[in-house]
């Protein structure tokens, strides 16, 4: 399959690259800035995306890439600090610039046989930058410029070399999208060969080769990257797959038993229900912080697991949902990337780990996780379900986690659902939970002063979950959910709303 890989920089863009470079019909992944020249040729790319980034390339210590990338014989793409960085590295010259440029700008295009073919001059694009390139490197011409920025873009056609001092991967740069369509099919004579359709059937051929005759568990939590996984790998093994799905006590309300009977009834799956509330909330005593709750609760999974495989026998390999956002949080490689959080299935397993992974999801972002459980045949129900953490309520409860504290922020969440759904809205958002936070605010109630907890609540828009916005509710809306949640969740007397977006915070609170 062609893959294209996007090298990372740092910016906050990357992951939109590899979704717009997927939406094009292109794979894409997201390798480190710095990986050598031994792993990229290993993978055997079609093309090269090099990213943005917050530093300046003459800087003492900025992220650098082996200058040797340019010699692979593959076409390479600079956007911002990738221009700036080819630039650099290929015998031309970045200066600070006297005047920033930060949002939207106009092109002038000077050539449109390469990267602009067919698009119109004075197109906006959309720039965040403090330097320029002063001085171009030998072999390559001037094919833009904006009012504040001499090079916009410079491209070597001879070599196969583009780069672009703007952000097309944006949806503010109006034709970003057909500018790097014309680099991946026009330039780099790349073909669009991914679908969903391919994906299932070549990911059925890889878990039947890999699983042999062999038995696999799947860990189920009734979500849809879950059951997905388990639905494309039953169509692999078929009979030799056992799923388990287990009660953490940390499930939204009822959650456990309605998903068990429409696991087994719906998919004609073979699904163990194990109740093992205590059992978490023991291992979570007095933990508060986030990254240690999200590794004992993996762990605990995974020991779960562990047992049932032996009541089963003979089973080698474990599938879970994991997605490739899970994998770009809590694994990130070498480079200027940092860790945001360990998730419960990739950051928290045990390093000595029993079976052997399967996870057929780790390339697919959230969206396409949902268009290849249409492809599967999911009902809506299903794939529309709002997404819910891994470690559930265990991070909507800041603080210590106890039977307690989970049942209070599990009626709030249910009350904030039930509104949310009677408004019409549940469908035009993202995600929309109810949050405990770990202080106690003073109030007023049948002329009695209280002091009790404070609960928040968040609802956002998101395409990925990579990038979100708050969602900007009607006053009246939030005061009906304000009022419920207060008169009816004994125990709370402040409800307060989140209006911050992703970034900078993340859309769950840990």
């Amino acid at each position: 399959m062609t893959k294209v890989f996007i090298l990372d920089f740092g910016s906050q863009y990357t992951q939109l690259i590899a979704r717009t470079v997927r939406e094009l019909g292109v794979y894409s992944e997201i390798f480190p800035c710095d990986a050598s020249l031994r792993a990229l040729q290993k993978e055997n790319p079609a093309a090269l995306i090099l990213s943005g980034g917050p530093r300046s390339v003459y800087e003492e210590g900025a992220p650098l890439s082996d200058p040797g990338l340019f010699r692979l014989g593959i076409p390479v793409l600079g956007i911002c600090y990738g221009l700036q960085l080819m630039a650099h590295l290929l015998g031309g010259r970045v200066v600070p610039a006297a005047k920033r440029e930060y949002g939207f700008a106009r092109l002038k295009i000077l050539d449109r046989s390469g990267l602009f073919k067919g698009i119109r001059d004075g197109s906006q694009v959309w720039m965040s930058h403090g330097d320029r390139v002063e001085k171009l490197p030998p072999g390559f011409v001037l094919t833009a410029r904006t009012a504040n920025t001499q090079v916009a873009a410079i491209e070597s056609p001879g070599h196969g070399f583009f780069g672009v001092q703007f952000h097309p991967e944006v949806i503010h740069t109006r034709e970003g999208k057909k500018i790097l369509g014309n680099y991946l099919f026009n330039l780099a004579k790349l073909k669009p060969e991914w679908s969903m359709k391919s994906f299932i059937s070549r990911k059925v051929a890889e878990v039947r080769q890999l699983v042999g005759s062999e038995r696999v568990l799947c860990g189920l939590s009734g979500g849809v990257d879950s059951l997905v996984t388990a639905l494309v790998v039953q169509r692999a093994v078929g009979g030799r797959l056992t799923c388990v799905f287990v009660d953490n006590g940390l499930l939204r309300e009822s959650h456990f038993e309605e998903w068990l009977e429409r696991l087994r009834r719906r998919f004609s799956l073979r699904v163990v229900g194990v109740n093992a509330a205590e059992l978490f909330f023991a291992r979570l005593r007095g933990v508060v912080s986030p990254e240690r709750k999200r590794k004992i609760i993996g762990q605990t999974f995974i020991e779960i697991f562990e047992r049932e495989a032996r009541k089963i026998g003979g089973v080698k390999f474990l599938a879970q949902g994991t997605i490739y956002p899970d994998v770009i949080e809590s694994r990130p490689v070498k480079g200027p990337s940092a860790t945001i959080k360990s998730h419960h299935n990739v950051g928290g397993l045990p390093r000595s780990l029993r079976f052997q992974l399967i996870e057929p999801l780790k390339e697919l972002f959230k969206d396409e996780v949902r268009s290849l459980a249409a492809e599967l045949g999911m009902a809506r129900e299903f794939i529309a379900q709002h997404p819910f953490p891994g470690p559930g309520l265990a991070v909507r409860v800041l603080g210590e986690v106890t039977p307690a504290r989970a049942q209070l922020v599990r009626e709030a969440d249910r009350i904030l659902l039930e509104e949310v759904r009677k408004a019409g809205l549940y469908h035009r958002l993202w995600q929309a939970f109810a949050v405990l936070l770990p202080v106690r605010s003073v109030g007023v109630m049948g002329d009695q002063r209280t002091y009790e907890q404070v609960v928040a609540i968040r609802l956002v828009e998101s395409l990925d979950g990579m990038t979100a916005n708050w969602f900007a509710a009607r006053p009246e809306f939030l005061a009906r959910v304000s009022t419920r949640i207060v008169n009816e969740v004994e125990g709370v007397n402040r409800v307060v709303y989140d209006i911050t977006t992703k970034p900078p915070a993340t859309i769950e609170w840990e």
